[in-house]
Protein backbone atom coordinates (compact mmCIF):
# COMPACT_ATOMS: atom_id res chain seq x y z
CA UNK A 1 0.00 0.00 0.00
CA UNK A 2 2.83 2.40 0.90
CA UNK A 3 4.47 1.69 -2.45
CA UNK A 4 1.26 2.59 -4.28
CA UNK A 5 0.93 5.90 -2.41
CA UNK A 6 4.59 6.71 -3.05
CA UNK A 7 4.13 5.99 -6.76
CA UNK A 8 1.05 8.26 -6.98
CA UNK A 9 2.82 11.16 -5.22
CA UNK A 10 5.86 10.79 -7.44
CA UNK A 11 3.68 10.87 -10.55
CA UNK A 12 1.97 14.05 -9.36
CA UNK A 13 5.31 15.77 -8.76
CA UNK A 14 6.54 14.86 -12.22
CA UNK A 15 3.29 16.16 -13.76
CA UNK A 16 3.62 19.51 -11.95
CA UNK A 17 7.25 19.92 -13.00
CA UNK A 18 6.37 19.20 -16.61
CA UNK A 19 3.52 21.74 -16.45
CA UNK A 20 5.89 24.45 -15.19
CA UNK A 21 8.37 23.71 -17.99
CA UNK A 22 5.63 23.92 -20.60
CA UNK A 23 4.51 27.37 -19.35
CA UNK A 24 7.51 29.08 -17.74
CA UNK A 25 5.77 32.50 -17.78
CA UNK A 26 2.61 31.40 -16.00
CA UNK A 27 3.82 32.26 -12.50
CA UNK A 28 5.34 35.59 -13.58
CA UNK A 29 2.12 36.74 -15.29
CA UNK A 30 0.11 35.90 -12.18
CA UNK A 31 2.46 38.02 -10.05
CA UNK A 32 2.27 40.93 -12.50
CA UNK A 33 -1.52 41.13 -12.39
CA UNK A 34 -2.96 43.28 -9.60
CA UNK A 35 -6.18 41.61 -8.39
CA UNK A 36 -9.18 43.94 -8.83
CA UNK A 37 -12.85 43.47 -9.71
CA UNK A 38 -13.18 42.63 -13.39
CA UNK A 39 -14.86 45.40 -15.41
CA UNK A 40 -15.59 45.65 -19.09
CA UNK A 41 -12.83 47.98 -20.21
CA UNK A 42 -10.48 48.38 -23.13
CA UNK A 43 -7.59 47.72 -20.75
CA UNK A 44 -5.15 46.94 -23.55
CA UNK A 45 -5.18 50.61 -24.60
CA UNK A 46 -2.68 53.08 -23.21
CA UNK A 47 -4.76 55.96 -21.86
CA UNK A 48 -3.69 59.59 -22.18
CA UNK A 49 -6.33 61.57 -20.28
CA UNK A 50 -6.24 65.36 -20.19
CA UNK A 51 -8.67 67.53 -18.21
CA UNK A 52 -9.24 71.18 -19.14
CA UNK A 53 -10.88 73.23 -16.38
CA UNK A 54 -12.87 76.38 -17.07
CA UNK A 55 -12.12 78.61 -14.07
CA UNK A 56 -14.30 81.50 -15.23
CA UNK A 57 -16.94 83.09 -12.99
CA UNK A 58 -19.24 80.13 -13.66
CA UNK A 59 -17.75 78.59 -10.48
CA UNK A 60 -18.58 81.66 -8.36
CA UNK A 61 -21.09 80.40 -5.76
CA UNK A 62 -22.29 83.94 -5.02
CA UNK A 63 -22.97 84.87 -8.64
CA UNK A 64 -24.36 81.47 -9.68
CA UNK A 65 -25.63 79.74 -6.54
CA UNK A 66 -26.95 76.20 -6.83
CA UNK A 67 -28.84 74.94 -3.75
CA UNK A 68 -28.59 71.27 -4.81
CA UNK A 69 -24.78 71.45 -5.11
CA UNK A 70 -22.48 74.32 -6.01
CA UNK A 71 -21.03 74.02 -9.51
CA UNK A 72 -17.42 73.98 -8.35
CA UNK A 73 -18.25 71.02 -6.09
CA UNK A 74 -19.80 69.23 -9.06
CA UNK A 75 -16.55 69.80 -10.96
CA UNK A 76 -14.59 68.25 -8.11
CA UNK A 77 -16.90 65.23 -8.22
CA UNK A 78 -16.39 64.92 -11.98
CA UNK A 79 -12.61 65.09 -11.52
CA UNK A 80 -12.75 62.33 -8.92
CA UNK A 81 -14.84 60.17 -11.27
CA UNK A 82 -12.35 60.67 -14.10
CA UNK A 83 -9.47 59.78 -11.78
CA UNK A 84 -11.36 56.72 -10.50
CA UNK A 85 -11.94 55.52 -14.06
CA UNK A 86 -8.22 55.99 -14.74
CA UNK A 87 -7.44 54.00 -11.58
CA UNK A 88 -9.69 51.11 -12.64
CA UNK A 89 -8.19 51.07 -16.11
CA UNK A 90 -4.63 50.81 -14.80
CA UNK A 91 -5.55 48.21 -12.18
CA UNK A 92 -7.03 46.00 -14.90
CA UNK A 93 -3.75 45.85 -16.82
CA UNK A 94 -0.76 43.60 -16.34
CA UNK A 95 2.15 45.61 -14.96
CA UNK A 96 4.25 44.87 -18.02
CA UNK A 97 1.67 46.66 -20.22
CA UNK A 98 1.11 49.77 -18.08
CA UNK A 99 1.91 53.06 -19.81
CA UNK A 100 -0.88 55.47 -18.92
CA UNK A 101 -1.13 59.22 -18.25
CA UNK A 102 -3.51 61.71 -16.65
CA UNK A 103 -3.05 65.49 -16.30
CA UNK A 104 -4.91 68.77 -15.76
CA UNK A 105 -4.75 72.08 -17.66
CA UNK A 106 -6.10 75.57 -17.04
CA UNK A 107 -5.95 78.19 -19.79
CA UNK A 108 -4.86 80.87 -19.17
CA UNK A 109 -2.50 79.61 -16.52
CA UNK A 110 -3.12 81.05 -13.05
CA UNK A 111 -0.74 83.83 -11.97
CA UNK A 112 -0.51 82.18 -8.54
CA UNK A 113 2.67 80.07 -8.62
CA UNK A 114 1.53 77.90 -5.73
CA UNK A 115 -1.63 77.11 -7.67
CA UNK A 116 0.44 76.11 -10.69
CA UNK A 117 2.50 73.80 -8.50
CA UNK A 118 -0.69 72.13 -7.29
CA UNK A 119 -1.80 71.62 -10.88
CA UNK A 120 1.61 70.14 -11.67
CA UNK A 121 1.17 67.58 -8.88
CA UNK A 122 -1.83 66.15 -10.73
CA UNK A 123 0.32 65.14 -13.70
CA UNK A 124 0.73 61.38 -13.41
CA UNK A 125 2.43 58.90 -15.73
CA UNK A 126 2.45 55.24 -14.72
CA UNK A 127 4.82 52.79 -16.42
CA UNK A 128 6.02 49.31 -15.54
CA UNK A 129 9.10 50.90 -13.95
CA UNK A 130 7.34 53.18 -11.43
CA UNK A 131 3.90 51.71 -10.80
CA UNK A 132 2.68 50.04 -7.62
CA UNK A 133 -0.78 49.34 -6.29
CA UNK A 134 -0.64 52.00 -3.55
CA UNK A 135 0.30 54.78 -5.97
CA UNK A 136 -2.56 53.81 -8.29
CA UNK A 137 -5.11 53.79 -5.47
CA UNK A 138 -4.01 57.28 -4.35
CA UNK A 139 -4.86 58.97 -7.66
CA UNK A 140 -8.59 59.69 -7.02
CA UNK A 141 -7.89 60.98 -3.50
CA UNK A 142 -5.10 63.23 -4.80
CA UNK A 143 -7.35 64.60 -7.55
CA UNK A 144 -10.14 65.28 -5.07
CA UNK A 145 -7.91 67.02 -2.51
CA UNK A 146 -5.82 69.11 -4.88
CA UNK A 147 -8.73 70.12 -7.12
CA UNK A 148 -10.57 71.36 -4.02
CA UNK A 149 -7.56 73.58 -3.22
CA UNK A 150 -7.51 74.86 -6.82
CA UNK A 151 -11.19 75.80 -6.84
CA UNK A 152 -11.12 77.32 -3.35
CA UNK A 153 -8.11 79.43 -4.33
CA UNK A 154 -9.80 80.68 -7.50
CA UNK A 155 -13.02 81.53 -5.66
CA UNK A 156 -11.15 83.29 -2.85
CA UNK A 157 -9.09 85.27 -5.38
CA UNK A 158 -12.36 86.37 -7.04
CA UNK A 159 -10.55 87.48 -10.21
CA UNK A 160 -12.16 85.71 -13.12
CA UNK A 161 -10.74 86.46 -16.59
CA UNK A 162 -12.61 83.81 -18.54
CA UNK A 163 -11.37 80.55 -19.98
CA UNK A 164 -9.51 80.39 -23.28
CA UNK A 165 -10.90 77.06 -24.47
CA UNK A 166 -10.88 78.14 -28.12
CA UNK A 167 -7.23 79.24 -27.86
CA UNK A 168 -6.34 75.94 -26.17
CA UNK A 169 -7.68 74.02 -29.16
CA UNK A 170 -5.98 76.35 -31.62
CA UNK A 171 -2.55 76.44 -30.04
CA UNK A 172 -2.07 73.64 -27.52
CA UNK A 173 -4.30 70.60 -27.93
CA UNK A 174 -2.00 68.89 -30.46
CA UNK A 175 1.12 69.18 -28.31
CA UNK A 176 -0.43 68.73 -24.89
CA UNK A 177 -3.22 66.18 -25.34
CA UNK A 178 -2.35 63.91 -28.28
CA UNK A 179 0.38 61.26 -28.21
CA UNK A 180 0.98 58.47 -30.68
CA UNK A 181 0.26 54.99 -29.38
CA UNK A 182 -2.38 56.20 -26.92
CA UNK A 183 -6.12 56.50 -26.68
CA UNK A 184 -6.23 60.27 -26.23
CA UNK A 185 -9.15 61.64 -24.18
CA UNK A 186 -9.80 65.29 -23.33
CA UNK A 187 -12.37 66.03 -20.61
CA UNK A 188 -13.57 69.65 -20.52
CA UNK A 189 -15.32 71.04 -17.44
CA UNK A 190 -17.31 74.10 -18.55
CA UNK A 191 -20.79 75.60 -18.64
CA UNK A 192 -20.60 75.59 -22.44
CA UNK A 193 -19.98 79.30 -22.92
CA UNK A 194 -16.56 80.24 -24.27
CA UNK A 195 -15.01 83.67 -23.78
CA UNK A 196 -11.64 85.19 -23.06
CA UNK A 197 -10.78 88.86 -23.42
CA UNK A 198 -7.51 88.12 -25.24
CA UNK A 199 -9.01 85.61 -27.68
CA UNK A 200 -12.03 87.42 -29.12
CA UNK A 201 -12.12 86.91 -32.88
CA UNK A 202 -14.76 87.12 -35.59
CA UNK A 203 -14.82 85.83 -39.18
CA UNK A 204 -18.20 86.54 -40.71
CA UNK A 205 -20.71 84.77 -38.48
CA UNK A 206 -18.00 82.54 -37.04
CA UNK A 207 -16.49 83.54 -33.69
CA UNK A 208 -13.98 82.31 -31.11
CA UNK A 209 -16.57 82.75 -28.39
CA UNK A 210 -20.18 82.11 -27.45
CA UNK A 211 -21.92 84.07 -24.69
CA UNK A 212 -25.59 84.68 -23.83
CA UNK A 213 -25.44 88.16 -25.37
CA UNK A 214 -24.20 86.88 -28.75
CA UNK A 215 -26.87 84.16 -28.85
CA UNK A 216 -29.55 86.78 -28.31
CA UNK A 217 -27.99 89.32 -30.68
CA UNK A 218 -27.81 86.72 -33.47
CA UNK A 219 -31.48 85.81 -33.05
CA UNK A 220 -30.71 82.27 -31.88
CA UNK A 221 -33.04 82.54 -28.89
CA UNK A 222 -36.17 81.85 -30.95
CA UNK A 223 -37.87 78.69 -32.19
CA UNK A 224 -36.32 79.00 -35.67
CA UNK A 225 -32.78 79.06 -34.26
CA UNK A 226 -31.67 75.91 -36.14
CA UNK A 227 -32.79 77.26 -39.54
CA UNK A 228 -31.16 80.60 -38.86
CA UNK A 229 -27.95 78.96 -37.67
CA UNK A 230 -27.72 76.82 -40.81
CA UNK A 231 -28.56 79.65 -43.24
CA UNK A 232 -26.21 82.19 -41.63
CA UNK A 233 -23.50 79.63 -40.78
CA UNK A 234 -23.16 80.61 -37.14
CA UNK A 235 -20.56 78.67 -35.20
CA UNK A 236 -17.01 78.67 -33.89
CA UNK A 237 -14.04 79.59 -36.04
CA UNK A 238 -12.38 76.30 -36.92
CA UNK A 239 -8.60 76.04 -36.49
CA UNK A 240 -6.87 74.00 -39.17
CA UNK A 241 -6.85 70.80 -37.16
CA UNK A 242 -7.29 67.11 -37.77
CA UNK A 243 -8.23 65.77 -34.36
CA UNK A 244 -9.15 62.30 -35.53
CA UNK A 245 -6.92 60.85 -32.80
CA UNK A 246 -8.75 62.68 -30.00
CA UNK A 247 -11.92 61.94 -28.03
CA UNK A 248 -13.63 64.74 -26.11
CA UNK A 249 -16.08 64.63 -23.20
CA UNK A 250 -17.65 67.98 -22.29
CA UNK A 251 -19.26 68.11 -18.84
CA UNK A 252 -21.28 70.82 -17.14
CA UNK A 253 -23.36 72.56 -19.83
CA UNK A 254 -25.40 75.11 -17.91
CA UNK A 255 -27.36 77.65 -20.00
CA UNK A 256 -28.67 80.87 -18.49
CA UNK A 257 -32.27 80.79 -17.44
CA UNK A 258 -34.98 82.33 -19.58
CA UNK A 259 -34.47 80.82 -23.04
CA UNK A 260 -35.74 77.29 -23.80
CA UNK A 261 -33.41 77.07 -26.83
CA UNK A 262 -30.15 78.20 -25.20
CA UNK A 263 -28.88 74.71 -24.35
CA UNK A 264 -29.68 73.37 -27.84
CA UNK A 265 -27.76 76.26 -29.41
CA UNK A 266 -24.74 75.70 -27.14
CA UNK A 267 -24.68 71.97 -27.88
CA UNK A 268 -24.95 72.60 -31.62
CA UNK A 269 -22.04 75.06 -31.54
CA UNK A 270 -19.82 72.47 -29.82
CA UNK A 271 -20.91 69.54 -31.98
CA UNK A 272 -20.45 71.48 -35.21
CA UNK A 273 -16.99 72.55 -34.05
CA UNK A 274 -15.92 69.01 -33.14
CA UNK A 275 -17.26 67.61 -36.42
CA UNK A 276 -15.36 70.22 -38.42
CA UNK A 277 -12.14 69.45 -36.52
CA UNK A 278 -12.73 65.73 -37.18
CA UNK A 279 -12.79 64.81 -33.47
CA UNK A 280 -12.89 61.02 -33.34
CA UNK A 281 -15.58 60.65 -30.69
CA UNK A 282 -17.31 63.14 -28.42
CA UNK A 283 -20.18 63.74 -26.02
CA UNK A 284 -21.57 67.01 -24.66
CA UNK A 285 -23.37 66.63 -21.31
CA UNK A 286 -25.30 69.09 -19.14
CA UNK A 287 -24.45 69.93 -15.54
CA UNK A 288 -25.76 67.35 -13.11
CA UNK A 289 -24.91 65.88 -9.74
CA UNK A 290 -21.69 63.80 -9.72
CA UNK A 291 -23.60 60.70 -8.63
CA UNK A 292 -25.59 60.87 -11.89
CA UNK A 293 -22.58 61.71 -14.05
CA UNK A 294 -20.33 58.99 -12.64
CA UNK A 295 -21.65 56.25 -14.94
CA UNK A 296 -21.48 58.52 -18.00
CA UNK A 297 -17.84 59.29 -17.26
CA UNK A 298 -16.98 55.63 -16.63
CA UNK A 299 -18.73 54.49 -19.81
CA UNK A 300 -16.89 57.06 -21.92
CA UNK A 301 -13.44 56.31 -20.52
CA UNK A 302 -13.64 52.57 -19.87
CA UNK A 303 -15.77 51.38 -22.78
CA UNK A 304 -15.29 51.83 -26.50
Amino acid sequence: MKNIIRTVLLSMMIFNLQSCKQDPKAEVVEEETIPVPVIKTSSNDNLNISILIDLSDRINPKKYPSPAMEFYLRDIGYLESVAKSFEWHVLNKKVIKINDKIQVFIDPEPSDQSLNRKIGQLKTHFTRQNVNKDSILKVPEKYGNISRLIYNSAIEDNHYVGSNIWGFFKNKVDDYCIDEGYRNILVILTDGYIYHKDAKMEQGNRTSYIIPQSIKMNGLNKSDWQKRMDEKDFGFIVPEKDLSNLEVLVLGINPVKGSPYEEDVIRTYWRKWFDEMKVKNYEVKQADLPTHMDKIIQDFILKK
